[in-house]
């Protein structure tokens, strides 16, 4: 009968990733609360995706015609946080990572970077952001760059929440690739 069955065994929920230590963001709580903690949520899923796997492997493009990496989407995630949170937000005077105006694509087109730096760099670029936040209101703005209008934190804040959400998908099918691993 349709719309008599409202429940799912626990056997049918989408499986977690089998490794690793990841807290659930908060059902209930205020609004930084919960922004702040999906966001750490997707950080921590990303680092999961790429724990374990060999670091040459990381750098493997494994879905054609994509040029689509683990270890270049870390380049890349390293640069959006600086991007977002202390260049545009926070003002602070910061060289972009990984882009020039002759090479824009230095994240996901790279030869010989070593990518246990690169995903320390990623890490301190998180924790960079995270005191950010810390230190601001969700209402605070920057200036975005590409329109020189005001941008809330609060704004940069969902904007980052879509951008891991986004590339922890593309991470799902790279790391299936690699070596058949699969969870959320």
């Amino acid at each position: 009968m349709l719309g008599s069955m409202n429940t799912i065994p626990a056997a049918n929920y989408a499986q977690t990733w089998p490794t690793g230590t990841r807290p659930p963001p908060p059902l209930v709580g205020d609004e930084r609360e919960i922004l702040t903690a999906f966001l750490d949520f997707h950080r921590t899923t990303f680092e999961l995706k790429c724990e374990g796997v060999a670091p040459d492997r990381l750098a493997e493009k494994p879905i054609p015609p994509s040029g689509l990496s683990l270890h270049g989407i870390a380049r890349h995630l390293a640069g959006a946080e600086r991007w977002w949170f202390r260049i545009q937000f926070a003002a602070e005077d910061l060289p972009l990572l990984h882009y020039s105006d002759d090479d824009p694509d230095q994240d996901f087109e790279f030869t010989g970077a070593d990518v246990a730096v690169d995903l320390d760099v990623w890490r301190a670029e998180c924790e960079g952001s995270r005191h950010v936040v810390a230190e601001a209101s969700l209402d605070d703005t920057g200036i975005h760059r590409g329109t020189g209008e005001p941008i809330s934190l609060r704004r940069i804040l969902v904007h980052m929440i879509a951008e891991y959400a986004r590339h922890n998908g593309h991470a799902d099918l790279l790391r299936e690739r690699i070596d058949g691993a699969t969870g959320h």
